[in-house]
């Protein structure tokens, strides 16, 4: 008996590494809306900061981004600054552990064959941007090798608003690329601010985090329908073992950050029957780590990012002459090379080398001028790089100053051109799907399907 011919795909579905991903498509579509608005608040927090760091009322700005609050014997008096960054941006952080587990139990990452190219796309994005800095500043002799690692991020609220404005016909493949891309830097961002920006650690302090931890843990794994089901548990159970587990961390002189992503990695993705077995992934009846994912995003986009964004974004430019004067420190001419140069040639380049050397493809409607776009709009440094930047810099030194310039410059300079270029291809795949969509003998079916053999 002859088997049925397979229906054609249109142009519009796309899959990656020869494989479709419907799931991820519908997930990256509801992502990029969300992200859309964060990144507006991110705009807007960072323009107020940058009006205010600037204004006649500068000195007031200053003043209560340094005004410390807390309690000292607990090691948490800190300044305003410190506590969005190392306390608000922790929420932040936990919605990228979330996302993260997520993307290896459900997601395309836990298929290595399909998450290749984009991880070591992301890998290259971290390594090149990396490599360009420290050559800019030991040919200038600069002493701020310590900062290699901040043109290494991309901001995802960033770059997935810009791509959610200019995005309505690329191929969904493309959206995929970058989420994953962005994930796995995020995952390296968080190697890189526990191994490399960690001193001075008490490990008395680290063994006590594992007590709140491991009970924060054990209630999310063992009765998660309890927590799924209503909310102020959640408030009234898990915020305090959260916020023991980060204070610890804090104390214990590893990034506090660092424990936002140990309890997103907690959370269970998949449900479990009765009989306690994984039950297979279900929209209509998400897994405990979906409904926080809903629950917190709101707090993070809307409020703790862009609070942190509005104290870390903060500097004093000191007019056209002073900006000019800041663009000539190797920290900055560092940061906006790694970001606007470095990040798209690493990306190429390893997605080249990977889908050259390996059995890896992408998807066959993906044209390399589209993941140019894809690599410059990555260079979009922000969040992660504003963190990096005051953890290898002193807040309110020369260098942490002109690399928060370098981090706006850079970050300006691949929206823009990320933007014109991927407009341009967005332009382009609109005609094509409009030619898909022909049908000039009204017959109901698209003419490309009645062309040639299809006839």
């Amino acid at each position: 008996m002859a088997s049925e011919p397979s229906s054609p795909q249109p142009h519009g579905a796309r899959t990656i590494l020869g494989r479709r991903s419907y799931g991820e498509t519908l997930r990256i579509g509801e992502i990029l809306r969300k992200e859309t608005v964060g990144g507006i608040l991110l705009l807007i927090a960072t323009v107020a900061a940058l009006i205010w760091a600037n204004s006649p009322a500068a000195d007031t700005y200053f003043a209560v981004r340094d005004f410390e609050i807390g309690y000292e014997p607990w090691h948490l008096k800190l300044s305003i600054g410190t506590w969005a960054a190392d306390g608000l941006l922790a929420i932040f952080f936990f919605l990228v552990g979330l996302e993260l587990k997520k993307e290896f139990i459900a997601g395309d990452l836990r298929d290595l064959r399909q998450a290749i190219v984009p991880v070591a796309a992301a890998v290259g994005g971290v390594i090149v941007p990396a490599l360009v800095y420290v050559a800019v500043n030991l040919a200038a002799g600069s002493d701020g090798l310590r900062g290699w690692a901040i043109p290494t991020a991309t901001d995802i609220a960033f770059a997935l608003a810009v791509l959610a404005v200019i995005s309505s016909h690329l191929p969904s493949a493309l959206r995929i690329f970058l989420l994953t891309l962005a994930v796995v830097d995020d995952l390296i961002a968080i190697a890189i601010i526990a191994f490399f920006y960690t001193e001075d650690v008490h490990p008395a302090y680290l063994l006590w985090m594992l007590l709140p931890l491991a009970a924060f843990t054990l209630l999310v794994q063992r009765v998660p329908r309890f927590f799924g089901a209503r909310s102020w548990p959640a408030w009234v159970i898990l915020l305090p073992l959260g916020v023991a587990t980060w204070a610890l961390m804090h104390a214990s002189g590893v990034h506090a950050t660092v424990a936002g992503v140990l309890l997103g990695f907690a959370v269970p993705v998949l449900r479990r029957g009765p009989d306690r077995q994984k039950l297979p992934a279900n929209p209509e009846a998400p897994g405990l780590s979906e409904i926080f994912e809903h629950r917190f995003r709101p707090v993070s986009t809307g409020f703790a990012v862009p609070v942190f964004a509005f104290f870390s974004a903060g500097v004093a430019l000191g007019g056209w002459s002073g900006l000019g004067a800041v663009v000539k420190d190797p920290v900055a001419i560092g940061i906006i090379l790694g970001l606007v140069v470095g990040k798209p040639i690493g990306i190429l380049l390893t997605t080249w080398a990977v889908t050259a050397g390996t059995r890896a493809k992408l998807d066959a409607d993906v044209r390399w001028v589209d993941l140019t776009g894809i690599g410059i709009l990555a260079g979009i440094g922000f969040t992660v790089s504003l963190l990096v930047n005051d953890l290898s810099f002193d807040v309110g030194t020369l260098h942490n100053d002109d690399a928060k310039v370098g981090i706006l410059v850079a970050s300006v300079f691949a929206a823009l051109l990320a933007s014109a270029l991927l407009t341009a291809r967005n332009r382009r795949y609109r005609l094509i799907e409009a030619e898909d969509r022909r049908d000039d003998d009204q017959d109901g079916i698209p003419d490309v399907y009645q062309d040639g053999e299809g006839r």
